[in-house]
């Protein structure tokens, strides 16, 4: 597998890899590795220090800030992935129907698109989780609707690319069903960039996911998670700033960690593609047939 053979080279990406799978193996087995309780209260020892009992020290309910932060992984990624796999799934069968199948089915679902993309995401993302309420299920649901509609859009085009090549044209002129050639063909050369979309955009929806539980939109209390603990660390941000950094940092590092993994992985399944820095930015080169085309 050349590709795994590229990507085992790049250490950053073996370094994502290994930190995202260890904080996964973290928030799986946070009955075993947290100190207490997460939802447990003791006003006694509130703001307590950084200490062999409480690690990363208390909140303002005394409850231990590295037991929230090891659940609030749960939260947080199992929220991430729901919504990637949800989205991931609608926009992986409608783009294939409509790129495979073209004609009034593709200009219904473009212009569906069209109007679900008229709308900026964060805005909808907002009217629907203040339209529905707070809570994790509603969280879910706003994200998908925000992105299945430019996910649609980008599995078309990349299945555009490949309708025309022999192998398909051979399986539909032999009779294959639209099904097998979905199936055998075409899915197949579009996981790569599915595998990209998924992992660039997953540090996206934790972003969101943690910005609507500080703005008090997102998860209920007392459940843990890194938005959350967030939005009660700013209210003793003047009085007690280091609250403020293990949720911080861990969302920082969780982020960094995708989208470095999702460059990577956009090179290995792209291998005449290279980085290039223009005015201090990065920006990516691919190369087709002599022809650039930056996006």
């Amino acid at each position: 597998m050349p590709g795994w053979n590229r990507l085992r080279k790049d250490r950053i990406a073996i370094l994502s890899i290994w930190f995202l799978a260890l904080v996964t193996l973290a928030g799986l087995f946070a009955p075993v590795l947290a100190p207490h309780d997460p939802t447990d209260t003791n006003i006694l020892q509130k703001y307590a220090g950084v200490s062999l009992t409480y690690p990363l020290g208390t909140d303002q309910l005394g409850r231990c800030v590295l037991s929230r932060l090891l659940y609030g992984i749960r939260t947080t990624m199992l929220a991430a992935v729901l919504t990637m796999c949800i989205t991931m799934f609608i926009g992986t069968i409608l783009g294939l129907v409509a790129g495979f199948f073209r004609g009034k089915v593709d200009g219904a679902l473009m212009r569906i698109c069209d109007v679900m993309l008229s709308f900026p995401a964060e805005v909808m993302i907002l009217a629907v989780v203040g339209i529905m309420g707070p809570g994790l299920f509603n969280i879910i649901l706003a994200n998908v609707l925000a992105k299945w509609a430019w996910y649609t859009r980008m599995i078309r085009s990349s299945v555009l690319q490949y309708t025309n090549e022999p192998s398909v044209q051979f399986a539909k002129v032999s009779g294959g069903s639209p099904f097998y050639i979905l199936r055998k063909h075409l899915f197949p050369r579009i996981s790569g960039e599915i595998a990209v979309f998924a992992t660039l955009d997953a540090g996206w929806v934790i972003l969101n996911i943690s910005a609507l539980s500080f703005l008090g939109l997102g998860v209920s209390a007392p459940t843990p998670e890194w938005g959350m603990m967030l939005n009660e660390a700013k209210n003793v941000m003047v009085t007690h700033p280091a609250h403020m950094l293990p949720p911080g940092l861990a969302i920082l590092f969780v982020v960094m960690a995708l989208n470095f993994l999702g460059d990577s992985l956009q090179q290995v399944m792209n291998p005449a593609m290279h980085l290039t820095n223009k005015k201090g930015g990065r920006r990516f080169a691919f190369h087709r047939d002599k022809k650039s085309v930056r996006t």
